[in-house]
This record gives structure tokens, C-alpha cells and sequence, in this order.
């Protein structure tokens, strides 16, 4: 099995909802390890979230565009970064719906620019003939790269071909081509994992599971979208981070893993779900039963009907588990939202019920 053992980290998109907690894990995971945060700040990005990191010798903050390929290779060069773990991403499939732009921009060209830094410092000026520079490039991907499935059809496995369906999952499945190019053609050291929906701490309101919290707890309408039969498998971060974490020390070169939480609900069964558990900790809230808050909104253009997982190859060759339950992440996730009320007190009626992982 291959081994690998990071020790300076830079972590793209760290201030995002994945991202934060990836840094909060590692850190707390492999204290001994120095992590750079990039983030360009834009509206799904939060400095508060890393602020209790702030102070800590082996944190630094870096506000910046991965666009910025001198500034990225500074980074690289001064910080000694023999690890790259790429978060940054356009990932709201309704804003890519929209405004497709600013996909293309960050999750295309903005990867691309990240492995040209990479290539230049680790393979053109650290590395030579007989002494390659060790190194690991990390790409973070989707699920919804594979496209969508029918009730009956097997989940994504990773030779599932790829079929995406909206701006944002093909910017996704672009950049996840790219990183494999440069593993085949410059022989950089790359991995992907591709997830399913993510919920858990620090997830910006306008996805599903954190807009229905907030408009649950707020006592107001909480939008479905179509029949609310759209089946999703919901991973909890902190599972996520964990698989990170082995594929990086563990995984093959030039391999994708999928990591799922094996949890497939349709989205009106989730709803229901955070509704009855709502009403067991506020059984005297006057918006009890909370299911009364659901309405049913006109459904988004080209709306994938069901992902789901098959993270078998995660499991067997790595030997990973997810820690959590539904409904021990949920419990967490709810626990979180309540004891942080001014993340998601405001704006969080942006567009409805949303997918993607940011």
C-alpha cells in the first residue's frame, strides 16, 4: 500500500463550508502539521470561520485568488508546500444554472492554474532526474459529475462514465479531467475523491439542509422543489474529511475514490426527518408539527432525479467507514446551527431547497 506523510498543507477554498472543516479536523487530527489556508473570500467564504485558528504558530491565512498562479508558486516556494488539497469552487448548482460563468472561471481555469503552479515548483524547479520531489495533489470533486440515476440503477461507481448535467457539474467534470491529464502527462502526484451531498457545521444557508433549519427555527416556509422525490446520499463532513485523509496518505496515484455516507433519502423524507426532530427538542415551539412549514416550489431546469454512492473501493482498499449515522450528523449539525444563530439568522431566503457541496 502506498504511504505518504503531509506536513505543510495548502488548503484552497479553506474559509468555504468543506473547507473549514477540513482545517478544523487536520488540525486537530495532526496538530503538528502547518496549514495554509487560500480563499478568495467571495460570498460562500467566511474569515470568521477559521478566526479561533488565528493565533496558532502552525496557521496562516492567505486571502487570495487560486487564479493567481505567482502567488500560488510564492506560497508553495516560501511555506515549503510538498501537499495541495483543492476545496475552491463554484459549487451552487442554481447560481451555475444562472450565471455559468464564474463556474467556468474558477472551477476550470482556476484548477488549471493551481496544477501549473504545482508543476512548476514541485516538477520543473524541487525535482530531478534522480531525486523526484515528493509530493501530493488533492483534487475534491462531486458526485453529480456522473449525472443522474433511475430508481433501479446501480449507484456511481468510479467507472462510471460521466454525464453532467448542469454549468456547474460539467466545470467539475472538466477540472477532474485536467488534474487527470497532468498525473498521466507530467506525471504529477494527484488523487480525486468525488462525494456526496455534504451537510454538517458551517454549511452556507442557502443549501438544503441548513436553509430548512433556519427557516424551520425562524417558523417560516421551508420550499420543496417539484414532488420532493429527488433522492440524495448525504454524507457528514467530518466523514468526508476522513476519507480525505486516507486517500492523501493511503491512496494510488492517479486514482479516484467516491466517498458516500450510504444514506440515500429523497428530499422530501429529509425534510420530514429534520421536522420530526424539531419537534422532539422544541415540543412546545408554536410552529410544532414543523411539517406544516413545507411548501411545494415550480422545479429547477433539468433537476437530476437521484445520486448515490458506491464507495466499495473506498472501503476495501483503504479501509475506510463513515463515523456517522443520519441521524447522529444531523443531531450534530442541529446542535451547531443552535448554538450559532448569527451564521445563519440573515439571508437565508436566497433561492430555495440546493444541492452541490460547498
Amino acid at each position: 500500500m502506498n504511504t505518504y506523510t503531509p506536513q505543510n498543507l495548502l488548503i484552497t477554498g479553506g474559509a468555504g463550508f468543506i473547507g473549514t472543516n477540513f482545517v478544523h479536523y487536520w488540525l486537530e487530527t495532526y496538530p503538528q502539521n502547518r496549514l495554509i489556508v487560500l480563499d478568495a473570500l467571495t460570498y460562500a467564504g467566511r474569515y470568521e470561520n477559521l478566526a479561533p485558528l488565528i493565533d496558532q504558530p502552525n496557521f496562516r491565512f492567505v486571502e487570495g485568488d487560486i487564479l493567481d498562479q505567482p502567488l500560488v508558486e510564492q506560497l508553495l516556494r516560501t511555506e515549503n508546500i510538498e501537499t495541495i488539497v483543492h476545496f475552491a469552487a463554484e459549487s451552487h448548482v442554481d447560481r451555475s444554472i444562472y450565471g455559468p460563468d464564474a463556474f467556468l472561471k474558477t472551477n476550470i481555469e482556476g484548477t488549471h492554474s493551481l496544477l501549473k503552479a504545482a508543476k512548476s515548483v514541485w516538477l520543473d524547479e524541487k525535482s530531478t532526474d534522480a531525486q523526484p520531489y515528493e509530493h501530493r495533489f488533492h483534487h475534491v470533486s462531486t458526485d453529480e459529475v456522473y449525472g443522474t440515476l433511475l430508481a433501479e440503477d446501480p449507484a456511481f461507481s468510479e467507472t462510471t462514465p460521466y454525464a453532467p448535467n448542469s454549468p456547474y457539474a460539467a466545470s467539475k467534470a472538466a477540472s477532474d479531467h485536467i488534474v487527470r491529464a497532468y498525473q498521466h502527462t507530467y506525471g504529477l502526484n494527484t488523487t480525486t475523491s468525488n462525494c456526496s451531498n455534504n451537510y454538517g457545521p458551517y454549511q452556507y444557508p442557502e443549501k438544503l439542509i441548513p436553509l430548512a433549519l433556519s427557516n424551520l427555527l425562524q417558523g417560516k416556509a421551508v420550499p420543496i422543489y417539484g414532488d420532493g422525490q429527488q433522492i440524495r446520499d448525504w454524507l457528514y463532513v467530518d466523514d468526508h474529511n476522513r476519507g480525505i485523509n486516507r486517500i492523501i496518505r493511503q491512496g494510488r496515484l492517479g486514482e479516484t475514490y467516491n466517498i458516500g455516507g450510504n444514506n440515500e433519502l429523497t428530499n422530501l423524507e429529509l425534510i420530514h426527518t429534520l421536522c420530526a426532530l424539531l419537534d422532539e427538542r422544541f415540543p412546545h415551539s408554536a410552529h410544532v408539527p414543523h411539517r406544516e412549514l413545507i411548501t411545494y416550489v415550480t422545479d429547477r431546469p433539468g433537476h437530476d432525479r437521484r445520486y448515490a454512492i458506491d464507495n466499495r473501493k473506498i472501503c476495501a482498499e483503504l479501509g475506510y467507514d463513515p463515523a456517522e449515522t443520519f441521524s447522529s450528523g444531523l443531531s450534530k449539525t442541529l446542535d451547531w446551527y443552535l448554538t450559532h444563530t448569527d451564521f445563519w439568522a440573515e439571508g437565508t431566503e436566497l433561492f430555495g431547497s440546493h444541492e452541490g457541496n460547498a
